[in-house]
């Protein structure tokens, strides 16, 4: 293994379970678009027409951490859209000409919802998923991570199955129907994660953001339905379920792009959470930074400069950040993460 590499493997796994070695600063690539390949799990295109796009993406990962020595871990992707598990469930999906494709509600009562089975890993977008992660393992060898698809929370993957109207409804009129679905989407997201690591060996679970942590530390999901309920209604129908798959995997990293300042404290009540990724609302980054500092990483991708040298003006004693910061032609990107390793050298 390459020896910055194994650095930074040390760097980013103490940054999140260890002790304080600074600010985390990992680089994206400038990576060209799938073209009109669009999303692997639920094209009709063979695999392997995905294959040369995928090994171009590490290949532009690796050659940045050879040009800027910044904190990142190259591994390979196989990013899909948010439809990947509703769709294992039955979901039809609409597929767009220049943005991700997306699921199309299957239920629209309870008992529609309970007439649901948990897919097998059988299901047609996972055994895609799977071929093309395979042939990855096959083309790198045995060291590279190869990164998970999208991975959305259980109660966000029964947002997508259940039409949301009805959904919502639900939640009010049969919670427990609700919790059933719910229930089913964490056992997929579990079997499909446990699968995932047991046949390719090394695995990124970093779904999103562009970071990495060892997959011991826990899985990575999206739960981006938090900013439609109250505290009360996101402990009972999601907390439970987040809970369980951090006990699985021994930890878990939360993206968050709703406006959910009103929830920190019920993320908190989540053992094992990792890390914190937040799109910030109109309040900005200082809720988040007083809500989460010294108990959790603030992952912070999708910003420019100035927002991460803000971030640091704000940071308190206690704050740890992992600044992902988005990709930049290669002289741009080194002033860039020059300036930032200035203000947080790392040890």
């Amino acid at each position: 293994m390459d020896s910055r590499i194994a650095r930074n493997r040390r760097f980013l796994t103490d940054l999140f379970a260890g002790p304080f070695r600074g600010h985390g600063i990992i680089m994206d690539p400038v990576t060209e678009p799938s073209g009109l390949l669009g999303d692997v799990a639920c094209s009709d295109l063979p695999v392997r027409r995905w294959l040369d796009h995928a090994l171009r993406d590490y290949e532009a990962d690796l050659m940045l951490l050879g040009a800027l020595d910044h904190d990142g871990v190259p591994q390979a992707k196989v990013m899909t859209g948010t439809e990947i598990f509703a769709q294992a469930f039955g979901c039809p999906v609409h597929v767009y000409k220049d943005s991700p494709p997306c699921a199309l509600p299957l239920v629209r009562s309870p008992a529609e919802a309970d007439a649901l089975k948990v897919p097998g890993l059988d299901a047609r977008p996972l055994t895609r998923v799977m071929e093309l992660a395979q042939m990855l393992r096959g083309r790198l060898g045995p060291d590279v991570p190869i990164r998970v698809p999208d991975i959305q929370s259980p109660f966000d993957i029964a947002a997508l199955v259940w039409r949301k109207e009805d959904f919502y409804l639900a939640l009010m009129d049969d919670p427990a129907a609700v919790k059933r679905l719910v229930e089913k989407c964490r056992a997929l997201v579990e079997a499909f994660l446990k699968a995932f690591r047991d046949e390719l060996g090394e695995v990124s679970f970093a779904h999103c953001p562009r970071a990495w942590a060892p997959p011991e530390l826990g899985c990575w999901l999206s739960e981006d339905e938090a900013g439609s309920m109250t505290s009360a209604m996101f402990e009972e129908f999601c907390v439970p379920a987040l809970t369980a798959l951090s006990k699985t995997f021994g930890g878990i990293f939360i993206h968050c792009c709703a406006t959910a300042d009103h929830q920190y404290p019920s993320f908190l009540k989540i053992p094992g959470l990792r890390g914190m990724n937040r799109v910030f609302q109109e309040s900005g980054p200082r809720p988040a930074i007083e809500a989460f500092s010294g108990r959790t990483v603030l992952m912070m991708a999708w910003i420019d400069e100035a927002t991460a040298m803000e971030m640091l003006d704000l940071a308190l004693p206690e704050t740890r950040f992992l600044f992902n910061m988005p990709g930049q032609p290669l002289e741009e990107a080194r002033g860039t993460y020059e300036r930032l390793r200035e203000r947080c050298p790392r040890s």
